[in-house]
């Protein structure tokens, strides 16, 4: 029986001022630099501790292995962090664009030779359930790549097959714009090149900015 897939949750440190940048400014409008930094921190310290509960659940079933990448601390502290959080593994995402920091990842994932494939998400995401996550792993039984489309026309999950993760060259994670709109479309055209299934997920909300936060504040 084949290892389960590696779980990654791409993960920042919750500090105010360093985290959440994009929201505390628009918190900022109407409330104190400080105020609007905490806020924010707080915000994002409640969305890892969702994640990581969610992933936990998948973990205690056998479904994952659980790994937790953070930014924003010195591997000291981050495995401090990573242990409150209930990670099995805490690794540093070192340093780069997202995509050196996801190739990163999954380099470490192929060297483990852990099988099972890839998962990786971040922690902006109320919405994310067992449900959605279990649908992933069972999409990557047969694709060769699983994403998970972003409103804002990101990604919320990307996931690579075993098959793929022998095969670095194929990794859809050069010569895309991070942060623009066009993420998931450039990300499919890439591998639609290399000539790699993909199947996509369910879209999800991630939250960067307060308008993102009002279909949440309204339940």
């Amino acid at each position: 029986m084949s290892a389960p897939p590696v779980l990654t949750v791409m993960a920042r440190w919750p500090a105010a001022g360093r985290c959440k940048r994009r929201l505390s400014g628009d918190l900022s409008r109407t409330l104190s630099l400080a105020t609007a930094g905490d806020r924010a921190a707080r915000i994002q310290r409640r969305l890892c501790a969702h994640t990581l509960a969610v992933c936990r659940e998948l973990q205690a079933k056998g479904h994952i292995q659980l790994q937790l990448a953070v930014s924003g601390l010195g591997p000291r502290r981050a495995q401090r962090w990573g242990q409150t959080l209930g990670a099995s593994t805490t690794v540093l995402q070192g340093q780069g664009s997202l995509g050196c920091r996801l190739r990163r990842q999954t380099l470490r994932t192929h060297r483990g030779q852990r099988g099972g494939g890839q998962l990786m998400i971040g922690t902006d995401l109320p919405g994310l359930s067992c449900h959605a996550l279990i649908e992933a792993i069972e999409m990557l039984k047969g694709k060769d790549v699983v994403l998970g489309p972003a409103s804002d026309g990101g990604y919320w999950l990307i996931g690579l097959g075993q098959a793929v993760l022998n095969h670095p060259e194929l990794w859809p994670f050069s010569g895309i714009p991070w942060g623009g709109e066009s993420v998931l479309a450039t990300t499919l055209q890439c591998c639609s090149q290399a000539e790699l299934s993909t199947g996509l997920l369910c879209e999800q909300q991630d939250i960067d900015h307060l308008r993102d936060l009002k279909p949440w504040l309204a339940l």
